[in-house]
């Protein structure tokens, strides 16, 4: 019956028998040279004949292993121990054929001897490497060869000369050294099973490493799809919502329906502000966030944020100071870095319940280094490690809405490092905490003048909106009626344009996400070919990273739902500001190519 073989023995043998096959086609150049040099010393006292069969027949041994060690490895159908077995049989007949070289020992002086000694025992001692000490193959070697040889010093060459002394120690060194390479052997096939086991456990925590990688990105796309959907569907009755709302502003209403109206506004921007929250994530794993560095007044910068700031703290009874010098200036991405330490602000304030909450900026270099200090709770030590993970939040258990989603540090953490910037942290359970962050420094330069305000441009605007749900297609209408549009409403490209071929839209506001595969990019694309220049602006609750980089791609102004009357009254004047400039650098360029009269 077969014994069955525990899987490490299994990979040791099946590495054997790799090792084995490299040394069989290695091993015949200096085992075959070592064979002439001796087959050349004994050619003038032995027969030519009888020298070169015994040479032919070492290269034909050769040949044979080097063919046979060649093949065993792909054997996969001969079991392993079967394939060892031949491996021993071919080692064996290697070892016959040499220790038969000693039959020229009688024709060979005490010289000739000593050198035919030191050949074949360098051939036992290099075999303890080539075979990685693995004895069945290495003993049926260096077994005939160390006693056959040491039998022809002891034996005085057959009796052809005196035995000595000298000569009988010589044949008692010859198997000393054989018992030695035997020891040797043992340590070198330990050797080698360890670095087997090892090189097996390691490819085994590899791919076990790459299994929990895909796990991770299958767990983080799942994530990023459920925030996608979530996102979208929760975005969709929020929009409706958001321009019902503030359609509803616009109309006379008593004190009291204004002061509801007013809440819930109030409402659906606290929503919104933590539905951006998700999108930024989205943003920002989707690499769509482009960096615009350049140079500004840190103090002036801070000064705005303190502002905004103050009437929040105040409320807590927290203090709310700035020190920063009024020459400071840096080099970054001012609405990037914004959001950097609004959510910093944003958090001491939320986390601090009594003093206050300091933000400084000190010289340190050639960086300026923003620091938010508060005299909140503290971060134990065990959380430090866990405050920049997604949805995690220190002390809030019962996940008060108040508090936020657990996603400002996260964001903080994702732009920073798309910033370049170094953020550290220090914080002491019951004292409170300091984020602060180190920015390159810069020289004061000349301001630009502030751009002068949009004209509002609204009325009698026919403005084409394209959306697959009509709720929103009604919000929407209402919301623009309002301001004096012209509304036309289409649930998809195609309804579009049918409706756009006899009054052409002067503005398109489309949902990227449409039914049946359709998109807003789609009927941006369609409807500029029939109106060519016309301005198009994206409205999405969209956040799944592809999605957002095909509109990013698509170079069209995107907003995301739920939508303000702000949003969406400041986006269609920039887009039709930036229509009106094109038009005007088209008509001087066509005013410069005219010849004159």
């Amino acid at each position: 019956m077969a014994i069955e073989r525990a899987p490490e023995q299994v990979g040791v043998d099946d590495a054997l028998l790799q090792l084995l096959a490299q040394q069989g086609r290695r091993v015949p150049y200096p085992v075959g040279l070592s064979a002439v040099v001796i087959a050349l010393m004994a050619g003038d006292k032995v027969s030519p004949w009888f020298s070169g069969l015994w040479v032919a027949l070492v290269f034909a041994v050769l040949a044979l292993r080097w063919w046979a060690l060649g093949r065993l490895p792909r054997l996969d159908d001969v079991p392993v121990r079967r394939r060892l077995q031949w491996a021993v049989a071919l080692s064996a007949l290697n070892g016959v054929v040499f220790s038969a070289s000693l039959a020229f020992a009688p024709y060979l002086s005490d010289y000739q001897r000593m050198v035919q000694t030191i050949v074949l025992l360098g051939l036992c001692a290099g075999s303890v490497a080539t075979t990685a000490g693995y004895l069945p193959v290495l003993l049926v070697f260096i077994g005939p060869v160390t006693l056959a040889n040491a039998l022809a010093w002891v034996s005085g060459g057959g009796g052809v000369h005196a035995v000595t002394w000298i000569e009988l120690v010589l044949g008692a060194l010859i198997l000393g050294f054989g018992w030695i390479l035997v020891s040797l052997a043992r340590d070198a096939y330990r050797v080698f099973v360890e670095s087997v086991t090892i090189r097996a456990q390691q490819l085994k925590s590899n791919q076990q490493l790459r299994l929990a990688l895909q796990q991770a990105e299958s767990a983080i796309r799942a994530k990023t799809r459920f925030f996608a959907s979530a996102s979208h569907d929760l975005r969709q009755p929020m929009h409706t919502l958001s321009l019902f709302g503030a359609a509803l502003t616009m109309r006379p209403l008593d004190a009291a329906s204004a002061d509801i109206a007013k809440h819930m506004n109030t409402a659906l921007r606290s929503l919104a502000s933590q539905m951006d929250a998700l999108l930024d994530i989205s943003k920002l794993d989707a690499q769509v966030v482009q960096v615009t560095n350049e140079v500004f007044s840190l103090s002036s910068w801070l000064a705005r944020l303190q502002q905004e700031f103050a009437p929040a703290a105040t409320r807590k009874g927290l203090s709310l100071s700035l020190d920063c010098p009024g020459g400071a200036y840096v080099e970054s991405d001012p609405m990037l870095l914004e959001r950097v330490v609004r959510n910093l602000i944003d958090n001491a304030i939320k986390y601090t319940q009594a003093g206050g909450v300091r933000i400084t900026a000190e010289r340190q270099g050639e960086l300026w280094r923003v620091a938010v200090h508060d005299s909140g709770a503290g971060i134990a030590e065990a959380e430090m490690a866990h405050i920049f993970e997604e949805f995690y939040q220190v002390g809030n258990p019962e996940r008060d809405r108040a508090k936020g989603l657990g996603l400002g540090l996260s964001i903080v953490s994702r732009l920073v490092d798309l910033l370049d910037l170094h953020l550290a942290v220090d914080s002491k359970l019951g004292v409170g905490s300091c984020f602060s962050l180190s920015i390159a420094a810069a020289e004061s330069q000349a301001m630009p003048a502030a751009p002068e305000a949009a004209a509002q441009c609204l009325l009698n605007l026919r403005v084409l909106v394209i959306d697959d749900e009509e709720p929103v297609r009604l919000a929407m209408q209402t919301l623009l009626a309002g301001y004096g549009c012209e509304v036309v409403l289409a649930g998809s490209t195609r309804e579009a344009m049918v409706k756009s071929l006899s009054n052409p839209p002067d503005l398109l506001l489309a949902d990227l996400r449409l039914r049946g595969g359709d998109d807003g990019i789609a009927a941006a694309r369609s409807l500029r070919s029939a109106v060519p220049g016309l301005p198009a602006i994206l409205i999405s609750g969209d956040t799944a990273p592809e999605r957002l980089r095909e509109a990013h791609e698509a170079g069209l102004t995107l907003l995301h739902k739920p939508v303000s009357a702000e949003q969406l009254v400041t986006a269609i004047e920039a887009a039709m500001a930036e229509r009106g400039r094109g038009r005007d650098a088209a008509a001087q360029a066509r005013g410069a190519a005219s010849p004159a009269t």
